[in-house]
């Protein structure tokens, strides 16, 4: 027989063993566990008689949806591989899950199932959280993380509330019934003076099993027999249990149940700060807008004030008097021009009527101062009178007395004869001197 040297009894063992056990599932307990800064996680799987490293490379590490700890019960999927340097095999993981994970699965089922037939998931049964709670029951491990990160976000958020601690195992044996007396024990306050606005039931992330009491019907029972409302944040967001369908409300972290529960006082700052601001300005809009209408008010009974009508009455009346005065003497110093021109142009025809009145006065006066009886009776005229009436000799009858009269005296004289001539009238008197 020919001695085969190390590394060839381990390649041999490596293809025996590779091609033998290419898919296998394993179930052991985790006795140690380490994550690689590469990503790869190394980990021990241990019974009672025996152990087996086993390897998850980091691709398959990515799809890894629980976390591993020391003590866990676990079912590996994988394959075998040898180390051919040496001469050690362990199990390359393709999937870790925990083990008995199928019965805890059938039981979540069947479970969900009776109580949806029971009207435990109707919304109709669902009560509404309240706007801005001030009284909360808070149920969750006194010394978890759950807790702190529950206060902490409160704080942050809301300070106007009042926090009550019901110290309540949520893993383990009794943690169903810590859960049940303490969501009974809360609620029982309702419609006192210490009742409270709403009941947290909080839990951060574990296993299956860790996590197995908010799957539990006598829980379920309690929650939805609550006459408070409840809001379940339980694990993480992927994780869904019986309690957070049978809540009212279903948070996916204890954080952000207190982030659903309670308003961002931030938020409310904000939005009180955008209204006093629009505020403001609507009030600045509408002041500004009656200042206008007061001033244009203002205006208006300033132009129809008495005292102010009066006087601009007043004004129009003086301007008018002002205007008729204006034009009246213009008028008047129109008809001044009119007159001093009618006046010279009748002071012109008045002298020039004067003068032709004149010169025909003075020919008339010449003429009738040459038919002057006393002019003729300077040249040896006189006059004829009958009856006091004067007569022409051709008006003498024969017989007729009648007067002579010149400058001197007046002679009475009879006609004794009256010849008419043609060219000279001829009358024989015989008178006597009066």
């Amino acid at each position: 027989m020919r001695a085969l040297a190390v590394s060839e009894l381990n390649v041999q063992i490596k293809s025996i063993l590779e091609s033998t056990f290419m898919d296998i599932c394993v179930q052991g307990e985790i006795s140690s566990v380490k994550i690689h800064t590469s990503g790869h996680i190394y980990l021990t799987l241990k019974d009672e008689d025996s152990s087996v490293r086993c390897v998850m490379f980091k691709g398959n590490a990515r799809t890894l949806k629980i976390k591993l700890e020391v003590g866990q019960s676990v079912l590996i999927m994988g394959s075998l591989s040898v180390y051919v340097s040496k001469g050690e095999y362990q199990i390359l993981c393709k999937s870790i899950t925990f083990a008995g994970l199928g019965e805890l699965s059938r039981a979540y089922e069947a479970l969900k199932n009776k109580l949806s037939a029971k009207g435990y998931f109707e919304s109709t049964h669902k009560k509404p959280l309240p706007r801005f709670p001030k009284r909360i029951a808070l149920l969750t491990s006194a010394t978890g993380a759950a807790k702190e990160d529950m206060l902490k976000v409160a704080r942050k958020r809301w300070e106007n509330i009042h926090i009550t601690l019901f110290n309540t195992l949520v893993q383990g044996e009794g943690a169903k019934d810590s859960i049940v007396e303490n969501l009974k024990r809360a609620d029982s306050f309702f419609g006192t003076s210490e009742s409270f606005d709403v009941i947290v039931l909080g839990r951060g992330g574990g296993s299956m099993e860790d996590m197995w009491a908010f799957n539990e019907e006598c829980v379920a029972d309690a929650i939805y027999s609550a006459r408070t409302p409840i809001i379940s944040a339980v694990g993480h967001e992927v994780d869904v249990f019986i309690s957070d369908f049978v809540a009212d409300v279903r948070a996916p972290t204890p954080s952000a149940a207190m982030e659903i529960l309670l308003p961002d006082k931030n938020e409310y700052l904000r939005t009180i700060d955008e209204m006093m601001n629009a505020l403001i300005f609507a009030l600045k809009t509408h002041i500004t807008h009656k200042e206008k209408m007061l001033q244009q008010m203002l205006e208006y009974f300033y132009h129809y004030n008495f005292q102010v009508q009066y006087n601009a009455k007043k004004e129009q009346i003086y301007n008018l008097r002002m205007m008729i005065k204006q034009h009246t003497l213009r008028i008047l110093e129109d008809k001044a021009l009119q007159c001093e021109n009618l006046r010279a142009l009748l002071t012109h025809s008045l002298h020039s009527q004067i003068r032709t009145a004149q010169s025909k006065y003075e020919r008339l006066y010449e003429a009738l101062n040459a038919l002057n009886p006393r002019k003729l009776c300077e040249h040896s005229y006189a006059q004829v009178s009958k009856d006091n009436m004067l007569i022409t000799l051709a008006d003498l009858n024969k017989g007729d007395e009648f007067y002579l009269t010149d400058l001197q005296c007046s002679i009475k004289a009879l006609c004794v004869e009256n010849e008419i001539k043609s060219e000279v009238d001829s009358v024989f008197v015989r008178g006597f001197k009066e």
